[in-house]
């Protein structure tokens, strides 16, 4: 359905936003989420509103997935080591996750998998342009005007960090959606021809 597939944009792009790059800490800003109308009018909080455990939480993600890449091993599944950051880039997921007996090892060793966290999604989140900042925060305007006021800002770098939780299924948000469609290059909804 038409509607499923701007949401899953915008849930698309709220995941990109989560997908982090690096930040400091500190500043008259620091713990303010920015908002879209910040960004507009130039205000709120500058580059160090990070959060997170620091560097014992990210060496324990770390070390929990070298514990995850061995369980994956162990299973006969050929796993890379996790880089600095615990990223593991696992050889033709699809095709893994497609064999019931690789699927079963990735669900049995996935149990105990750790959040990842926020410092490692800022780490790791994509550089962007000035435009696709624009963008982003266009949309998220967009959205929270017309009917998701809970949908997320984007922090000054165009990403959103962390678990930042929006109501996709309310139908506010299911019109938002439609009418943000054009924002991130999405066509608007065409309306077809009635049934009767």
């Amino acid at each position: 359905m038409r509607t499923d597939r701007v949401l899953m944009a915008a849930a698309a792009a709220v995941t990109a936003f989560a997908l982090a790059g690096c930040g400091g800490g500190g500043g008259d800003g620091a713990g303010k989420i920015p908002t879209a109308a910040d960004r507009a009018t130039g205000t709120g909080a500058g580059e160090g509103t990070g959060t997170g455990g620091g560097k014992d939480e990210v060496a324990a993600y770390v070390d929990a997935q070298r514990e995850w890449v061995e369980c994956l091993r162990a299973g006969g599944v050929d796993a890379p080591d996790p880089d600095e950051n615990g990223q593991v880039n696992l050889p033709d997921g699809r095709a893994l996750k497609s064999n019931p007996a690789t699927r079963r090892i990735l669900e049995k060793c996935g149990r105990n998998k750790p959040a990842l966290p926020e410092e490692i999604e800022r780490r790791i989140a994509p550089e962007l342009t000035p435009e696709q900042i624009k963008i982003r925060f266009e949309f998220a305007e967009c959205m929270q005007k017309n009917g998701a006021p809970d949908f997320p800002d984007p922090e000054p770098d165009g990403n959103v960090y962390g678990d930042r939780q929006w109501n996709q299924a309310s139908a506010g948000a299911k019109r938002a959606a439609r009418t943000c469609r054009p924002v991130i290059g999405e066509p608007a909804d065409e309306v077809g021809p009635g049934k009767g």
